[in-house]
């Protein structure tokens, strides 16, 4: 069924002529789809991959936290005591995201070969909205984020997602998002039963060479694991 939801506006690298696997890749507050668009060149993944990246724009919202400024955002902040906990916005952006989901899929990539991936709010948005996808991903990278909604996660997760592979980073002296609070989402996930990787550096809010190479390694393990099991043709039509 095709999604009634307006697909946001994109920026896209394919890797190949022909994209049989997709990373949805999610900003953070105040930045857009220009924002990772240099990234995968150096995540070093095998041409056979054949991966499509996909980087959306979030919409144009005011931000409490910032004097009501509108820019782009996930969902609004009103206090740095109430991060992620915009439920009308987080639930909005997830079913925006879904869209992009839904469209990787109508142009021919199993939702198999689909990554959800983000930094900051865009990491936030990547779980919430790939734990309660009601088909199979490939997997989830979130980068110095946390779990937002996290106490509606048990009636919501999809049993389609429950062994899905998730890659978790942050730095250890973020002063933006707090490494305790990716800490214990990480920690929270895994007694929920997820396979999380955790991975933390010695950086601020930011992404390090290590941990890209880290990423890289993900990305082909699970995107390879997904060919293996599911090989998918694909058309850019």
């Amino acid at each position: 069924m095709t999604s009634t939801v307006p697909v946001l506006e994109t920026v896209e690298q394919a890797l190949a002529d022909v994209a049989q696997a997709a990373v949805i890749w999610l900003h953070g507050l105040g930045a857009d789809g220009h924002d990772f668009a240099s990234m995968p060149p150096q995540l070093g993944l095998p041409s056979d991959l054949s991966v499509r990246f996909v980087f959306p724009h979030a919409p144009i919202i005011p931000v409490t936290l910032n004097m009501g400024m509108k820019m782009r955002a996930w969902y609004d902040i009103v206090s740095l005591d109430a991060r992620g906990q915009d439920e009308t916005g987080i639930r909005r952006s997830g079913e925006q995201i879904e869209a992009l989901i839904a469209r990787e899929e109508e142009r021919g990539v199993p939702a198999s070969r689909i990554v959800l991936a983000g930094f900051s709010q865009g990491s936030a948005m990547a779980l919430f909205t790939g734990l309660r996808y009601p088909r199979r991903l490939g997997g989830i990278v979130a980068l110095s984020g946390y779990l937002p909604l996290h106490e509606s996660l048990p009636d919501e997760a999809n049993a389609a997602n429950l062994e899905l592979p998730i890659l978790m980073a942050h730095g250890r002296h973020d002063d933006v998002v707090p490494y305790e609070l990716g800490d214990r989402s990480a920690t929270a996930l895994r007694t929920a039963g997820y396979d999380v990787a955790w991975h933390d550096y010695a950086m601020a809010h930011q992404v390090c060479l290590e941990e890209v190479y880290e990423i890289g390694r993900f990305l082909t393990r699970v995107l390879s694991a997904s060919a293996a099991e599911q090989p998918a043709a694909s058309s850019d039509a």
